[in-house]
C-alpha cells in the first residue's frame, strides 16, 4: 500500500471539507444568519474540531460571526452596538419595574390611611383639632 496516495487523499478531503466551509460562511453572509464555530460546521457538515483545527477557517468564522449581518443596502449593525442596546432595554426595564413597585407601595399607604379614616375607627379629624388647641390654650 502506498502511503502517498493515502496522504494526497486525505489532503484532497480536507482541500473539499475547507471549500465547504467558506461556502457556508458566504452563504450565512448573504442570507444574514447567525454566524457561530457550531453552525458553519453544521452546514457545512464537518465537525467543529476540524473548524479547531484549521485556525485560519476559525479566525473567518470569528471575523464573520463580528460583521454586520445583512447585504449593505440598509444600516449596519453591529452584534456588539445589538448587545449594547440589549443591555441598556434590560436596565431600563429594572429601573422602571423598581420605580413601579416604589409607586404601588406609596399608593398601598395611602389608600391605607383613606380607608383608616373611613372606617370612623380612627380619631376623627375634628376632635384631633381640639386636642391640640386644647394642649395650645
Amino acid at each position: 500500500m502506498n502511503t502517498n496516495s493515502l496522504i494526497e487523499g486525505r489532503k484532497a478531503d480536507s482541500a473539499r471539507r475547507r471549500q465547504r466551509v467558506i461556502k457556508a460562511i458566504n452563504a450565512a453572509r448573504r442570507d444574514g444568519t447567525v454566524i457561530n464555530v457550531s453552525g458553519i460546521a453544521r452546514q457545512a457538515g464537518v465537525d467543529r474540531a476540524f473548524l479547531y483545527r484549521h485556525k485560519d477557517l476559525l479566525a473567518q468564522v470569528h471575523a464573520a460571526g463580528a460583521e454586520p449581518p445583512g447585504d449593505g443596502t440598509g444600516p449596519h449593525v453591529s452584534r456588539a452596538s445589538l448587545q449594547a442596546d440589549l443591555a441598556n432595554a434590560l436596565e431600563r426595564s429594572n429601573r422602571l419595574a423598581a420605580r413601579g413597585r416604589q409607586l404601588e407601595a406609596k399608593l398601598s399607604e395611602l389608600l391605607g390611611e383613606h380607608a383608616w379614616r373611613e372606617s370612623g375607627l380612627g380619631a376623627p379629624d375634628d376632635i384631633d383639632q381640639f386636642k391640640r388647641r386644647i394642649t395650645n390654650l
